[in-house]
């Protein structure tokens, strides 16, 4: 059985230091997942207004985009044909308003949904 090392007087410290930066660069790290993945979402729900206004198509062609997503990213949620009509009204809503658009961002998915549902305007 291994010694116990004695430890300098200021190791606590460090170690509360160094915590403290893994607990920062943790929470900046999902902060730019989520800015990433609504920035996705948003462009998903670009691609597919932009589609429909030129092609005109829609129920069907977001159907297939989901089943064909989901079995290209298998154990990756978020790409059912619910969640693809949410990029589509995500997209719609704000993107007419530039001061919304960029802050909308800043919000995680499920809130900007719980925000789409509740509020008419």
């Amino acid at each position: 059985m291994a010694e116990p090392v004695a430890l300098p007087a200021d190791y606590g410290p460090l170690l509360a230091e160094i915590k403290a930066r893994v607990q920062v660069a943790r929470i900046k790290a999902g902060l730019a997942a989520n800015r990433e993945l609504l920035a996705l979402y948003w462009d998903i729900g670009r691609l597919i207004v932009e589609r429909q206004q030129t092609e005109g198509r829609g129920k069907a062609v977001v159907a297939q985009l989901a089943a064909d997503l989901q079995a290209d990213y298998p154990g990756t949620g978020g790409f059912s044909a619910s969640n693809l009509w949410r990029m589509k009204g995500f997209f719609e809503t704000y993107s007419a308003t530039a001061k919304l658009a960029p802050l909308v961002r800043e919000v995680g998915w499920s809130h900007n949904l719980l925000i789409l549902e509740r509020c008419k305007d």
